[in-house]
């Protein structure tokens, strides 16, 4: 597969699931707990599960027009902050995420390299490239960390 077209294909697989609170892309929960995602489009799936609200860990998955799993990334969050729910970090999350492809000077793997709403500020750094790569994303508010996600990933084989 183009690099290209994968990087297409992952914005807007990400901007039609979990990145808008309104998507009609959830599916049925594919392990004892987990929440699940799933889109399709030109021969390609993408599906993310996750586990856990305000520390969670979870996997996304893009599989080819055959069913193989072609391409990958693991992640784990964590909310620094205990005062914070899962609905107030959606409230920074979701709208950075929303954001994914439309800054060039990061991977589409999660949002751009800076966003900013309100006293919130998200920040994502990666290495690598779509092939293999490392991230960390993390959100501040009024200066102080209150979370950060751990990410990795790349072609599968």
């Amino acid at each position: 597969m183009i690099v290209d077209s994968l990087e297409e294909f992952l914005i807007l697989a990400k901007k039609s699931t979990y990145a808008d609170a309104s998507s009609n892309n959830k599916s049925e929960s594919s392990r004892v707990g987990s929440k699940d995602y799933e889109f399709k489009n030109n021969g390609l799936t993408y599906h993310d599960t996750y586990f856990g609200g305000t520390n969670f860990m979870g996997e996304e998955v893009v599989y080819n027009e055959e069913n193989i799993p072609i391409w990958g990334m693991n992640y784990y969050g964590v909310t620094l902050d205990d005062t914070l729910s899962e609905e107030a970090m959606d409230k920074v999350l979701r709208p950075a995420l929303s954001q994914v492809g439309n800054d060039n000077n990061v991977l589409p793997v999660r949002g751009p390299s800076n966003y900013a709403n309100d006293d919130y500020k998200y920040i994502f750094n990666c290495s690598g490239d779509i092939n293999n790569f490392i991230g960390i994303e993390e959100i501040y508010k009024s200066d102080e960390l209150i979370y950060r996600l751990n990410c990795h990933g790349g072609l599968i084989k």
